[in-house]
């Protein structure tokens, strides 16, 4: 798992393979509790970006509600899941990829 810093460029690390996107905030309670959720899920790319952060990154995706996961496969947007999932929805989701 990977926490989205400035110096990143973000379409190089979904630029291969699948990504999962964790866009949430420090504040938000259903965000805290996804984070154990996403660490327990193995084989797949995870990219946790702060939206207080990256204000314009999660414009550019619509970011309404967190937590919002948005899929990208081989760079592109293939799929989103917003508010809290457990482990088996999301496994499931990415298994449809």
């Amino acid at each position: 798992m990977k926490i989205l810093e400035k110096s990143d460029k973000f379409e190089d690390l979904v630029k291969e393979g699948i990504t999962l996107v964790d866009f949430y905030a420090e504040w938000c309670g259903p965000c805290k509790m996804m984070g154990p959720v996403l660490e327990s899920l193995k084989n797949i790319n995870i990219i946790k970006v702060n939206v207080d952060e990256f204000g314009e990154l999660s414009e550019q995706f619509r970011i309404m509600s967190i937590p919002t996961l948005v899929f990208f496969k081989n760079g592109e947007k293939v799929n989103e899941a917003v508010g809290f999932h457990s482990k088996e929805q999301i496994e499931s989701i990415i298994k449809e990829l």
